[in-house]
């Protein structure tokens, strides 16, 4: 820390003190843990212990200020020596095996890492038998110095991270000087394409508008106002029409239109339309109430007539806009705010859903408003239409079954559908899923996490983050295993009927004996089809058709009732009717044009980029090469028509260790198809962070982070992970990263994000000062 930091962190410390401490003006133990807000009580009780230098057992603001002051401005000698005497729970003047197992043990706790007690031996053997330089059997403070010099980073950041235990507030970013970075050239290259649009939006509005209040220049400036804005809603209620046509936008981003208009962000200049939209209907309902005000003072009708009845005449259709336009600015408004950020991200999607499908209310409204609004809604009407049609169509296409479903650490279900045929994806695309189990109504956008070259079946992993997440989630929990048939009972029951069970199930399956007939009974009893049928889905993902006759009444035997069987704690085997729409593109389709790729996934962020790396690593595999003789195999780097990747880095960033289990097997294969050291290095590389762990720059994790590195290299492995990739604890420093990758000089950089909008912003940030381009995974 600067000079000016420490003063500042002095001065927060003193106040924190004095806030808590008695009229004694001393503080014990415990108010010391609550004044610091230490997380492990094992390391609040050492650094009691030793800034208690008189051994009183409570320490002054004297006793505070002097081992803080050492801390900071100490030599590194003194801080390392402070270090040991942490590690020294005895005071003995050595650390023997049992006080550094403590230390360890105390430093997984706090960085909310879970190992079992025999690798947590294996740490402390291989920490202490590293240091133990002369096998006496306990570690001196020279030992341990010679022993953190064998780690350069380790040393480097104890002379910033002795006090760092201890944090001041951070500090307010708002506070940050320099231009803004809107106004940065970096910012405009990086988004040139989104401004290019921007510009060109806003020129045609104003072209509109200005032609519109020409035309209009008799009926006075209020008049003037409200059918300039008039126009302006005429184009923008189509527009924003075509800004959501999802497979028209999937074709045009294999065009060469996707290098000017900036197609993979159309999400947000949907918003960004939608609340144009909303200003202009405000502006023009109020420029035409003050129309209506000034009618009013010299004509034949009054203010509420003109507003609330057809009397006037003033509209095409009977007389109607006013009415109608009162309405639809109820509506749009109301549309507005149910698809806030607030109501999507509170658990209430269900609100923006249906608010959201009033779109045909609003269109069939301004059709009977406005006389002019069929001109411009014929043809992307007409769009929108075939997109429908398109959709209804495939979405018919036979029946779509969940046929196993995993149930993940921090609430993640894993499903695995049966893929149809017709069923064509490209690595990173999305689908909307219908799972009438769980709503019936209900459409919603989830990433493939399944690689195109699968076959057999479609991923997807779900995050529980809302209501319909939740349902899900809770569906498959609480299905309580199966009974198991009674062999005998069922036999007798046979005998005393005088009948055998049938060879045929009531879905068609044949049985050639009698034993596949008891198992074709376990599956009607289970839930489970061994051979289902197709069944005919919905007409539309946004508007299915109404039910039809029951089973009984078409003279037919009654569908099996769709349960899933528990083959284990969380794995289930199932057959659960669903309905895909799709599959529509993302901006990760740049990635296989990319030189190369860096890929950022956030927690489940991760979803769209399993898929992808699945693929390279397919395309990869194909690009290997065996020597007959010696049977060394490497990668020849060349460019094809396919995939121009020279070299991909892929950086997934954990809260937690459980969150790690989602894809570590998928990431273990992939560092087997690597197991071959390439002569220009390794064409994937991964880096794994752990955000609750204690970071390099934490005092207190300097002990730990030994420790997992030296098992490490010995075992070859993770211990947190069980990946040959170590994982790195806290957040990543990004700009050391980028700084890097930039120096590889591996060609054009492409950053391919997906995680919190947070996040996605300091990343961009960042992006746009090492001029590498950005996508955000959005939709």
């Amino acid at each position: 820390m600067s000079a000016e930091e420490d003063a500042r962190w002095l001065e927060w410390v003193t106040k924190q003190f004095e806030s808590i401490a008695g009229d004694d003006k001393e503080i014990d133990i415990d108010e010391f843990k609550s004044a610091l807000k230490v997380k492990e009580s094992f390391f609040a009780e050492r650094f009691f212990a030793l800034f208690d230098s008189d051994a009183s057992g409570s320490i002054s603001l004297t006793e505070l200020l002097e081992a803080l002051q050492l801390l900071i401005h100490g030599s590194e000698s003194d801080k390392l020596h402070f270090l040991f005497q942490v590690y020294d729970v005895d005071g003995s003047g050595s650390i023997d095996p049992d006080e550094l197992r403590t230390v360890l043990k105390s430093c997984l706790r706090e960085s909310a890492i879970s190992l079992p007690e025999e690798k947590l031996d294996d740490l402390t053997l291989a920490l202490f038998e590293s240091a133990d330089k002369d096998n006496s059997g306990s570690i001196t403070f020279e030992e341990l110095k010679a022993e953190l010099e064998n780690f350069p980073e380790v040393m480097e950041n104890l002379t910033i991270s002795a006090a760092n235990w201890l944090k001041p507030p951070a500090a307010d970013p708002r506070r940050r000087r320099g231009a803004p970075r809107y106004l940065t050239r970096a910012y405009w290259q990086n988004n040139s394409r989104k401004l290019f649009f921007l510009v060109l939006y806003a020129f045609l509005n104003l072209m509109l508008f200005l032609g519109a209040v020409m035309q209009h220049q008799e009926g006075g400036g209020w008049f003037m106002l409200a059918k300039g804005c008039g126009q302006c809603l005429n184009f923008n209620c189509t527009f924003i029409m075509v800004l959501m046509l999802r497979r028209f936008l999937t074709w045009l981003r294999a065009t060469w239109v996707v290098r000017v208009l900036p197609l993979d962000q159309n999400i947000l200049l949907h918003q960004i339309v939608g609340y144009a939209i909303l200003v202009f209907t405000l502006m023009h309902t109020t420029a035409h109430v003050f129309n209506f005000v000034k009618l009013s003072e010299s004509g034949d009708f009054q203010l509420w007539e003109y507003l609330l009845t057809t009397r006037p005449g003033i509209g095409w259709v009977g007389g109607a806009a006013s009415l109608t336009g009162l309405v639809l600015q109820m509506a749009i408004s109301l549309m507005v705010l149910c698809s806030s950020t607030f109501v999507r991200r509170s658990g209430h999607f269900e609100v923006f859903y249906w608010s959201h499908l009033s779109y045909v209310w609003v269109w069939s409204l301004l059709m009977v408003h406005c006389a002019n609004f069929w001109k411009w809604f014929v043809v992307p009407g007409l769009m929108f239409l075939l997109e429908k049609i398109v959709g209804i169509a495939v979405s018919r296409i036979g029946g779509l079954y969940i046929v196993e479903v995993n149930l993940l650490p921090s609430k993640v279900t894993h499903l695995v559908i049966k893929r149809p045929q017709f069923f064509h994806f490209k690595p990173g695309d999305y689908v909307y899923i219908n799972i009438p189990a769980i709503a019936k109504y209900e459409w919603h956008p989830f990433t493939i996490s399944s690689p195109p070259e699968q076959s057999e079946s479609l991923w997807l992993h779900i995050r529980s983050m809302g209501q319909w997440t939740n349902r899900l989630y809770e569906f498959f929990r609480t299905q309580e295993e199966q009974p198991e048939p009674k062999r005998l009972s069922a036999s007798l029951r046979r005998r005393r009927g005088g009948q055998l069970f049938s060879s045929t199930d009531c879905n068609g399956a044949v049985a050639s004996n009698e034993d596949e007939a008891i198992e074709l009974k376990m599956y009607r009893q289970s839930g489970v089809t061994p051979h289902p049928e197709p069944q005919t889905p919905p007409t539309d993902p946004a508007e299915p058709t109404p039910d039809r006759l029951e089973p009984a009444e078409r003279g037919e035997a009654p569908p099996l009732k769709e349960v899933p069987v528990k083959l284990g704690e969380n794995h289930r085997v199932c057959n659960i009717k669903c309905y895909v729409d799709g599959p529509y593109g993302t901006p990760t389709r740049q990635i296989f044009a990319s030189e190369h790729a860096v890929l950022i996934g956030a927690g489940i962020g991760i979803t769209p980029f399993a898929s992808i790396l699945q693929s390279i690593m397919y395309r990869y595999r194909m690009r290997k090469q065996n020597c007959p003789s010696c049977k060394y195999s490497w990668c020849e780097n060349f460019k094809d028509s396919d995939m121009k990747l020279r070299k991909v880095d892929f950086i997934w960033i954990n809260r937690d260790q459980k969150s790690f289990e989602w894809f570590v097997s998928l990431l273990t294969n992939m560092e087997m198809d690597q197991a071959d050291e390439e002569p220009e290095g390794r064409f994937l590389e991964m880096h794994m962070y752990m955000t609750s762990a204690l970071s390099k720059n934490d005092m207190k994790a300097i002990g730990l982070q030994m420790a997992l590195d030296l098992l490490a290299k010995k075992e070859k492995r993770d211990s947190i992970t069980g990946l040959r990739t170590r994982t790195q604890p806290g957040r990543p420093e990004w700009g050391k990263v980028f700084q890097k990758i930039s120096e590889e000089n591996k060609g054009k950089v492409h950053v391919f994000y997906c995680g919190s909008p947070a996040l996605a912003k300091l990343i961009k940030a960042q992006c746009e000062r090492f001029a590498f381009n950005f996508y955000k995974e959005n939709f």
